[in-house]
């Protein structure tokens, strides 16, 4: 047998050593980087994200027993295997840890009512670098998402799937996050970000190809691992409902960056900030889009530095790793650089003339040397194929 090199193929090999046959189907998702606005899904705002070429694969084939098994492929090709589950028995709180994504898409399809209780076997590849805020989570759901409805012989809308894999997230695993990722993982195309409107569901593919203007999109992975699980994240977004609900509106999106200023004196102090971010990113994702339609990618810097100064100041979901990452990368010729994700760690971007790359990178390792922190990892994002079906 050759040597798998996809996550498709290295999951389809997997499934045949494991269970002695080829599986049905092999379904993939990519992981994804925002490239401008952050915690806006969640109070209806906009998103601009693109996919990564970094995928995960979920090799699939039906049971009729109503059990399903979950096995997934360490960095050394060992296979990791979950506690079976019955499907029909599943309930929030029933599985922990990483079982919990695939067994919360099973749950979240069962309560649509798609025929997912004959149970499944399930083996999972990936090379969506985990923990870096590059949503190696939501590729997983997709991918599971996909596989269990493509076994069921079912084809959903996207925008569908979409709700359903949050659902699963927030519900079953117990995480508050936004539609965005999801969003992104299904939906992003080749060569493209996509520009989405929350509130509607509307979709726009912005043409996004960096390397014709002589740019790269550099991701700094800092290693500093993120976990969205626990309070940060949620504080934050339970503090953006209470603004919403001081100010009677339906969400944050609605209040009118011309009149930031004096809404934000009807909050607590407390609220104000978190408030502002949202609104002044709004602001930032349509500027970029607008931006991009008309070719100037370039300038789109200034705008990624200052959205990262709102994370950071406004939000306050940065780390000493992001904030390095960022500034090493502006004091070597960046055009602009941002925490990406929810926070609290995870990864950067950078906007980098293709030239100053090795320069760039030299002062992110340097810089994070110097302070003795994990060196990153570093590697240009190609805005990449959404999620579908390998084989």
């Amino acid at each position: 047998m050759t040597q798998a090199t996809t996550p498709a193929a290295k999951a389809a090999e997997a499934f045949q050593r494991l269970h002695g046959r080829a599986p049905d189907g092999v379904w993939s998702a990519p992981g994804r980087v925002n490239l401008i606005g952050e915690h806006t899904d969640y109070n209806d705002g906009y998103v601009l994200p693109f996919a990564l070429p970094h995928r995960i694969a979920v090799a699939a084939s039906p049971r009729a027993d109503g059990v399903m098994t979950v096995s997934t492929m360490g960095d050394d090709g060992a296979l990791q295997d979950a506690a079976p589950v019955v499907v029909a028995d599943l309930v929030p709180g029933t599985v922990k840890g990483w079982a919990a994504y695939p067994g919360g898409v099973a749950w979240a399809l069962r309560e649509q009512g798609i025929a997912v209780t004959g149970g499944a076997d399930l083996v999972i590849a990936g090379d969506v670098p985990a923990g870096a805020g590059l949503s190696s989570s939501h590729a997983l759901e997709c991918a599971v998402a996909l596989a269990l409805l493509g076994l069921a012989g079912v084809d959903a809308e996207r925008a569908d799937i979409a709700r359903w894999v949050q659902r699963s997230e927030n519900d079953f695993v117990g995480a508050p996050t936004g539609i965005l990722d999801q969003t992104a993982s299904l939906c992003c195309i080749e060569a493209h970000a996509l520009f989405y409107d929350v509130r509607s569901g509307k979709p726009e593919q912005v043409a996004f190809d960096a390397a014709a203007s002589g740019l790269e999109v550099l991701v700094i992975d800092t290693r500093a691992s993120h976990a969205l699980v626990d309070g940060g994240y949620g504080a934050r977004r339970a503090g953006c409902e209470r603004a919403a609900g001081i100010l009677g509106v339906p969400a944050l999106r609605d209040v009118d960056i011309a009149e930031l200023d004096q809404t934000l004196v009807r909050l607590p102090e407390e609220l104000r900030p978190l408030v502002r971010h949202v609104v002044t990113e709004n602001d930032r994702v349509l500027r970029t889009v607008e931006l991009l339609r008309s070719g100037r990618l370039a300038e789109v810097g200034p705008l990624l530095s200052g959205s990262h100064a709102s994370l950071r100041d406004d939000y306050r979901v940065s780390c000493l790793e992001l904030d390095v990452a960022v500034d090493s990368a502006m004091a070597a010729g960046a055009l602009g650089a941002r925490m990406v994700g929810g926070g609290f760690g995870g990864s950067a971007i950078a906007l980098v003339p293709v030239e100053r790359h090795d320069e760039v990178e030299r002062s992110v390792l340097a810089g994070f040397a110097s302070r003795s922190l994990t060196r990153p990892r570093l590697f240009t994002a190609v805005p990449s194929a959404g999620a579908g079906r390998d084989r």
